[in-house]
């Protein structure tokens, strides 16, 4: 029998599934394994989305269940798409009218689906639709837009606003990153969606060394129409993908700049600090925006004359912000850092990864959870979260062989603390100078913990991670040593150079005090003690003095079962 839901058109055998795992064949017809059933269901900002120019800074409804027909290498929701029948332990069985229901309760304006794919829930996502809009509520979807035509249709009739989000723009492409035939039908279904006058805009990850795909893409959409808004998602290297992939921010700026001689609208995205941003016309900023987490953005501030540029519907006056990890993509990276305590405790069954996130998918741990890395919790309670995991696992002795590791070194980071007579002031950022982590992250406790004094909570605005702060201020904090986060990061020499252009003038910038983390020491995963150690050393080198290399195969050994070396941002790695 086969399936005719998106191109790949499956021949699915009874009862068996076919590519992307969510469909079977019973009694000779192709059904959903899990109709109607969900992983998430929570407001979210439609920018978090990412949606810019559609109902701006309007609430909306997430929906997400698991797995996807594509196997793209880099993937942000890689956790939802590799691991279907883990997963699929945590889905919830939510019928159409309490979707609806909650999100009229909420005050969205409607609801999308994002995160996974609606094609591979395509009659769930369908029925739900048609409810929808006779609510008088919009639609919207992120979708790789591989569907095959006919299905495509069955949904037109619904859809309002669509994430299209392409992997690059030649068939050689498709089939290098995402095991995909070929490129046409997007391009085909693209076309489908403007000529239904469906609001769509376009995101694309740019991968370095293949700037003539988004170029392309760019000259392709520009046929169509120049007010087409394209998302450029600097590329992250995530699961089993190389760092050397990973473009600079600097780097996805000039590709930025390139693009808009065919758009008028490029956004520039996973790149804190940037201005790419902002929404302008005629050099003059119209919507000043910032970074918002992975792939989001937030508004800031907009000029009164903002509708005469292309956008749907006006902008909300009231701004939602997304509570802890709730919110786009960031429940991808929680569900990710789970898996890193997993992993560094040598839990790998695909069972027990299940169980466990769905012991810990639910309100109450996520923001206890999200206290830990960016609240009022301590180091100390990371390691409670540890050993509940552990607990969970049935793996106590291994979660306590990596709790007594980190209180080992903490300890020791305790007693020579003692030592410091005169504090240092330490500012962290994300990405470039100017974007600020919050004062309550994760990473400025490490900062506090070995003795150091963050200016970051001097900072009293907030956001997810952090915050745009303008040059006076950054002078003003004039720190004696700066740390560049090591998840959304930006090279030493990029950092400096931004300084001087933007007529920053800092103490550690004079005594060359400026460092990058190594990915993944200071954030997200069991990792982040080597990060102390890191931070320690730079900070007060006269008293700290780990043997970071020799920690780090100790650490890679002992709880990795490999030698140190880093591959790539995921946090499990």
């Amino acid at each position: 029998m086969r399936c005719n839901i998106c191109e790949f058109r499956c021949e699915i055998l009874e009862g068996r599934t076919g590519r992307c795992g969510m469909y079977t064949n019973k009694n000779g017809k192709i059904i959903e394994r899990f109709p109607h059933s969900y992983l998430f269901l929570f407001p979210i900002s439609i920018e978090t989305m990412p949606i810019l120019h559609f109902y701006p800074r309007h609430k909306v409804l997430q929906i997400s269940s698991i797995g996807c027909n594509f196997k793209c290498t880099g993937c942000i929701s890689e956790v939802l798409i590799k691991n279907v029948e883990s997963a699929s332990e945590i889905l919830k069985k939510i019928p159409p009218e309490r979707i609806i229901k909650k999100a009229k309760d909420e005050n969205c304006i409607g609801i999308t689906f994002c995160i996974n794919d609606p094609i591979v829930s395509h009659h769930s996502f369908k029925e739900l639709a048609k409810l929808v809009k006779e609510n008088n509520l919009f639609v919207g979807c992120s979708t790789n837009l591989y569907f095959t035509e006919e299905s495509l249709r069955e949904l037109t009739p619904y859809l309002d606003f669509v994430n299209v989000g392409l992997k690059g723009f030649s068939d050689k492409i498709y089939q290098e990153f995402c095991k995909v035939p070929s490129a046409e039908p997007i391009f085909r279904n693209i076309k489908i969606l403007y000529k239904n006058n469906i609001h769509f805009e376009v995101s694309v990850p740019y991968i370095k060394g293949k700037e003539n795909e988004i170029i392309d893409i760019a000259k392709s959409l520009s046929s169509i129409s120049r007010d087409i808004p394209l998302q450029i998602m600097r590329f992250i290297p995530l699961g089993d993908v190389d760092m050397h992939l990973e473009p600079s921010i600097k780097e996805a700026e000039k590709v930025c700049e390139e693009l808009r001689a065919y758009l008028d609208y490029v956004y520039l995205f996973n790149s804190p600090g940037t201005e790419y941003l902002n929404t302008t016309k005629n050099g003059k900023i119209i919507i000043k925006r910032e970074f918002y987490g992975p792939m989001g953005a937030r508004i800031l501030e907009y000029t009164k004359d903002y509708h005469k540029i292309k956008i749907v519907g006006k902008i909300s006056e009231s701004v939602f912000d997304e509570e802890g990890f709730f919110g786009g993509y960031r429940i991808t990276r929680a569900m990710e850092m789970i898996l890193a305590i997993l992993t560094a405790i040598g839990v790998k069954d695909k069972e027990t990864i299940g169980n466990i996130w769905k012991e810990t998918l639910n309100e109450s741990f996520m923001k206890e959870f999200h206290e830990v890395w960016g609240g009022e919790k301590t180091l100390y309670d990371y390691l409670n979260v540890v050993r509940y995991v552990g607990k969970l696992a049935k793996n106590e002795e291994n979660a306590e062989e990596l709790i007594n590791y980190i209180i080992k070194k903490m300890k020791e980071i305790e007693k020579i603390r003692e030592k410091i007579k005169k504090v240092v002031n330490v500012y962290y950022s994300m990405g470039y100078p100017l974007f600020a982590l919050n004062g309550s992250r994760f990473e400025n406790k490490l900062v506090e913990f070995v003795g150091g004094r963050s200016l970051n909570k001097e900072i009293k605005r907030k956001g997810k991670p952090g915050v745009n702060i303008s040059v006076e201020e950054l002078n003003k904090l004039n720190p004696d040593v700066v740390f560049i986060s090591g998840f959304l990061s930006c090279p030493e020499d990029d950092f400096i150079e931004y300084c001087n252009k933007h007529s920053i003038s800092i103490k550690a910038l004079k005594d060359k005090k400026i460092y990058r983390l190594p990915v993944g020491w200071d954030f997200g995963s069991p990792k982040w003690i080597l990060g102390l150690m890191f931070i320690a050393n730079k900070i007060y080198p006269k008293i700290y003095n780990f043997n970071i290399q020799k920690e780090a195969n100790e650490f890679y050994e002992r709880f990795y079962e490999t030698s140190f070396e880093i591959s790539n941002r995921s946090f499990y790695k």
